[in-house]
């Protein structure tokens, strides 16, 4: 699929998740039996694994449509940034999608990183230039998010060996995105396509 189709299909599920108008495609019997075929999932999701973001329900779409990644704050290590080489590579996704939401508590933790026990302060490690971008705004934690955002949808689009080359191709698009949890409208950061 096209990634401005992809684009399309996903804007337009979150319309409808918007406004309460859910189709629920694609989440059949039918459709899960055809899918042990294999998958061709046409959009990528990096996003946070924040359960009040599922990001089927958040674009109304079903089995074999999205190709999730989920980790606290979306970021990027070489276990994620593997797995989407390989929906990217292997299972012909042209739509990356890096999506932050608002009010995230793995962005909100980065920026009181002297705080952080445990293995949090690798997450941390991974948000800090985005919390070093916005230090004017220090206290605008969505700032931070979106900042965040369209970070790693850069870093992603320089990806070597994989990502980059299919970005220049054209075979790849790498969007970034902000979900808002009052509105739950996803806002479009930054779309080159």
């Amino acid at each position: 699929m096209d990634s401005k189709d992809a684009l399309e299909l996903l804007l337009e599920g979150n319309r409808r998740y918007v406004d309460n108008k859910r189709t629920y495609p694609n989440q059949s019997q039918t459709t899960r039996h055809e899918l042990r075929k294999g998958q061709t999932p046409h959009t990528v999701i990096l996003g946070c694994s924040d359960s009040r973001v599922p990001p089927e329900h958040v674009f109304d779409h079903g089995f074999g449509d999205l190709f999730v990644i989920r980790v606290a704050g979306n970021v990027v290590d070489d276990i994620v940034l593997g797995s989407i080489e390989y929906a990217v590579e292997h299972l012909g996704a042209g739509l990356l999608m890096v999506l932050g939401h608002s009010d995230c508590g793995a962005v909100q933790a980065a920026r009181s990183y002297h705080s952080l026990g445990g293995h949090l302060p690798s997450i941390a490690e991974a948000i800090k230039e985005a919390v070093s971008s916005v230090a004017g705004r220090f206290g605008d934690l969505n700032s931070v998010v979106r900042a965040h955002a369209r970070i790693t949808a850069g870093y992603l689009r320089g990806s070597l060996p994989v990502l980059a080359p299919k970005v220049e191709s054209g075979g790849l698009v790498v969007v970034s995105g902000f979900f808002d949890f009052d509105s739950g409208l996803v806002e479009l950061l930054d779309y080159d396509g």
